[in-house]
């Protein structure tokens, strides 16, 4: 699909992004900012350069590229790595800091075929969504998440629900059951992958107040 398009101009966040698109067609900057699709970068002898390209929007495609320590990207440079999310496999480790990642498998019936597998890495406060189909993964918002992980956990201090940072740091309080339920509940607001009638999660069972102080003296 992109090499069918062109560059039709600079997008609304300046020198950097590129708007692609059929010939002719104009830009609308009033439109809103499309979700990312995909998220990588080149490392360099002269610094960092990120490239991140956005979900299609009314067939316009929105690609930045741009330098993590200057305004500018040099006309020379010498490639010390690179890497993408969209290469990503379950069982890899980050693409961004090769540490391993934390993966929970959807929790799916028998007859789905397709696999779905959460990942989250929490050095670089990452969290993305592997899709089997189209080997595709999506990154997911960490704010939005979090919010709907407060919500099955019935957490209200404002010092916890609030501090979504604290995801990361307190990662291993959290099942999987926990992690799944939250993508499932999320995804049915902000739909990043089409997940099929099939895949189904049970609500985790909550033990009571008495079945806890049972457990405390068994």
């Amino acid at each position: 699909m992109i090499s069918s398009m062109v560059i039709l101009g600079e997008g609304r966040r300046g020198a950097g992004e590129s708007i692609l698109g059929h010939a002719g067609r104009e830009i609308d900057l009033t439109a809103p900012l499309a979700p990312v699709f995909a998220y990588g970068a080149l490392e360099t002898d002269a610094g960092t350069i990120s490239v991140t390209l956005r979900e299609i929007f009314d067939d316009q495609i929105s690609v930045e590229i741009v330098s993590n320590t200057s305004d500018v990207i040099p006309e020379t440079l010498n490639e010390v790595r690179r890497w993408t999310y969209s290469n990503w496999s379950p069982g890899d480790p980050c693409p961004q800091c090769s540490s391993p990642a934390r993966q929970v498998p959807m929790r799916a019936t028998s007859e789905a075929k397709e696999q779905f597998v959460l990942a989250i890495c929490p050095n670089d406060h990452r969290i993305w969504v592997f899709a089997e189909q189209g080997k595709v993964n999506r990154l997911i918002p960490v704010t939005n998440f979090y919010n709907e992980l407060m919500l099955h956990k019935n957490i209200r201090d404002p010092k916890i629900a609030l501090d979504s940072k604290r995801f990361f740091t307190e990662l291993q309080n959290y099942s999987d059951a926990d992690l799944t339920y939250a993508f499932l509940t999320y995804n049915k607001l902000k739909t990043k992958v089409r997940l099929p009638e099939s895949v189904t999660l049970d609500r985790p069972e909550r033990r009571s107040l008495l079945q806890k102080f049972r457990g405390l003296f068994s």
